[in-house]
């Protein structure tokens, strides 16, 4: 009895003391991300949220040969271990697949995580073809004044993109005092975004940093004088035709979007962006971002790594898979994706709450699984 008491009592004054250095250090986000313990792809309704509104929906149609095929039981094997909860695939504009796993369907609302990234780069073509932006060469001191002096001034919207900012942005997810968790449950995106120091040459040094997208979706703000939400609805979401509006998690009422992160939808909205890519920028004809910076968000930076190798597998906030011909897709860090193979006119979207340790050609194993399976469809 006295043993419990004695571990009861240590375990309070290690919680008393956590929460007064979270209180003491400013960092009082600690006491959700402690009590959410991961993230998850229901986040969305632990936090506050932007509507991107939906108008006119254009509703996918399906192939005559909608789901009479079943997947490989490999395949499917792989994706239940790894609960997915949804997997979506398009044709010739046409659904031609989709199942859907433990309580969620077509419009369920489920998290992108990284996805996002791809979505915000997205945005960053539609300002630069409007004239918001009007070079990606240009300074992000133009947009945001803590990035106006010293080697701050050098970074370059382009840079941001291909995430070679060389900031000491600390992409970390375990560490609970990181400013990757401080970004996710915190309350003040802008600040923790800009509060960075420039440590390699912009331009010189690939490194994914959430903090660079992060810093994409703040400039856009200042560009266009809109949030990120309302300027999506209006030049993407709704010129798309989504049949149902996103949410986009802030970091509080009023705040900023989390543009690194935290884009809400389905299967079937998710599918319009890859559709998107897939028809190099345009949408039914209708040209959304450039034809060349469609090209540029898809083609590898080159930029060397982390390993002093040439970032052949990132482009503008987009992956790059490794095969013989183009293929490309937007990531998420529980298994999200919008996989385009575009010899196969092909578009596969998979959401789920867990994606695999195994990588092959540098990918999570079931991205390759997934590339095989959309190329026999």
């Amino acid at each position: 009895m006295k043993i419990l008491k004695s571990i009861l009592l240590i375990l309070l004054s290690m919680v008393l003391i956590g929460s007064i250095y979270a209180v003491a250090s400013g960092r009082t986000y600690l006491f959700k991300a402690i009590w959410y313990n991961f993230a998850g792809i229901d986040d969305y309704q632990v936090f506050t949220n932007n509507t991107v509104a939906a108008a006119a929906p254009q509703p996918w149609s399906s192939a005559t040969s909608y789901n009479k095929k079943n997947l490989p039981a490999p395949l499917l094997s792989m994706l239940e271990g790894l609960n997915t909860i949804g997997l979506l695939a398009v044709k010739n504009d046409s659904i031609v697949f989709e199942r859907y796993w433990d309580g969620y369907d077509q419009a369920s609302y489920s998290g992108s995580f990284s996805v996002t990234k791809s979505i915000t780069s997205l945005l960053i073509g539609i300002a630069l073809k409007e004239g918001k932006i009007k070079s990606l060469d240009e300074p992000i001191g133009n947009y945001l004044p803590e990035f106006r002096t010293g080697e701050k001034n050098k970074v370059r919207i382009v840079d941001l993109l291909t995430m070679s900012s060389g900031s000491d942005f600390d992409e970390s997810y375990a560490n609970p005092l990181s400013v990757t968790t401080e970004m996710y449950y915190g309350s003040d995106v802008y600040k923790v975004a800009t509060d960075v120091n420039i440590i390699h040459k912009p331009g010189t040094f690939h490194s994914y940093k959430s903090g660079d997208s992060q810093l994409l979706g703040l400039l856009l703000e200042k560009a266009t004088g809109m949030s990120l939400s309302q300027y999506a609805s209006k030049k993407l979401w709704q010129p798309l035709g989504a049949e149902h509006p996103a949410l986009w998690s802030t970091d509080k009422e009023g705040g900023h979007e989390k543009a690194y992160c935290c884009f809400n939808s389905n299967t079937r909205d998710f599918a319009r962006i890859g559709q998107l890519m897939l028809d190099s920028g345009r949408w039914k004809g209708q040209e959304i971002i450039t034809k060349d910076y469609f090209i540029k968000s898809v083609t590898p930076c080159m930029i060397p790594d982390e390993i002093g190798e040439p970032c052949n597998y990132y482009g503008y906030q987009w992956w790059i898979f490794p095969a013989d011909e183009p293929i490309f897709y937007a990531r998420g860090i529980l298994g999200q994706y919008i996989i385009v193979i575009p010899s196969k006119k092909v578009v596969l979207v998979r959401l789920g709450k867990q994606r695999s340790e195994l990588r092959i050609n540098g990918a999570p194993a079931e991205v390759d699984a997934l590339v095989k399976w959309g190329k026999s469809l």
